[in-house]
């Protein structure tokens, strides 16, 4: 049997994690979004490249796995985090409104508490680096908690997303060498150029129910223009990944193996269907192959 979604949801059923445990700990699953590993995926492999920009083999491999655990840690607290400031909005969104909290399947007690337990897996996970990454890993929690309050004040709300999203770069680059510099700099930039172009595509799929809830979006606010700011902001990203890149001692393969990212990321631009809820989910979701791409071009270089 495998997992399927509902049509007017993204929540996953019937998938190999829920099947090999009690139904009481499902809601808890969804909660984190384990179901939906994509946002794990976005959230981890910008602190990958920076590390693998960075570190020695075996340095890198214990890295690797760290940032793995504090990812699906991390983007676990995140989505409670979101859930429990946007409950009342999930309720009238039609992709949302089974969410755990949305539909009362866990109440605000016990997500807060659950999420209290994320928080101190995370720091545990935190206190393995050095100093100065711990510090700079803390800082993130300033950006986490006020993001859901972001789409009801700014068209922006994926901005601050992107500033959130991609910290690992930042976060990488010092867990490797207790500092900071400007290549790590830019590849937050760069991420955060990429953010901004899938988080809107993914804001699409709700741009209906966000429009009469009274929320904000760059979905809503670029409409049939979409494609135009995401040639940008995947352009952007695409050449500012590229420079910190070079920056780091990367060149003709690192290269030559990131315009087979961008070439992914023009098919986006030019086959998403902006009222297609399905297309745009499929899209969103195809961005961790734009990830995986850069990550493969940097290790190729440091390899060959």
């Amino acid at each position: 049997m495998q997992e399927q979604f509902r049509a007017h949801t993204d929540i996953a059923e019937g998938g190999l994690l829920e099947r090999l445990t009690p139904p009481k700990w499902h809601p808890y699953f969804r909660l984190m979004r384990l179901d939906r590993p994509i946002g794990t995926w976005l959230l981890l492999l910008p602190g990958w490249w920076s590390i693998a920009l960075s570190a020695s083999f075996w340095q890198g491999l214990w890295l690797f796995s760290l940032f793995g655990i504090g990812a699906v840690i991390m983007r676990g607290a995140g989505c409670v985090v979101n859930d429990i400031v946007d409950r009342e909005f999930d309720r009238e969104v039609e992709r949302t409104r089974d969410r755990p909290l949305a539909s009362g399947a866990i109440s605000l007690s016990q997500a807060s508490l659950f999420l209290a337990g994320l928080l101190a897996a995370g720091l545990l996970i935190l206190l393995c680096l050095n100093h100065f990454a711990v510090v700079l890993g803390a800082l993130s929690l300033l950006l986490v908690f006020p993001y859901p309050l972001m789409k009801r004040i700014t068209y922006w709300p994926q901005a601050w997303l992107g500033l959130t999203f991609n910290w690992g770069a930042l976060l990488g680059w010092a867990a490797v060498t207790g500092g900071l510099d400007l290549a790590p700099i830019l590849l937050y930039a760069g991420g955060i150029f990429w953010t901004l172009g899938y988080d809107t595509i993914y804001a699409h799929q709700d741009k209906d129910d966000d429009l009469s809830i009274g929320v904000k979006s760059t979905a809503l606010r670029f409409g049939e223009a979409t494609s135009w700011w995401l040639l940008r902001f995947y352009g952007g990203a695409l050449g500012i990944i590229w420079l910190a890149g070079l920056l780091s001692g990367m060149k003709l393969i690192f290269t030559a193996v990131l315009m087979l990212g961008g070439l992914q990321l023009l098919w986006q631009i030019y086959t998403v269907k902006i009222d297609d809820p399905a297309d745009c989910l499929s899209k969103f979701k195809s961005n961790r192959y734009f990830g995986w791409i850069v990550l493969a071009a940097i290790l190729l270089e440091r390899a060959l």
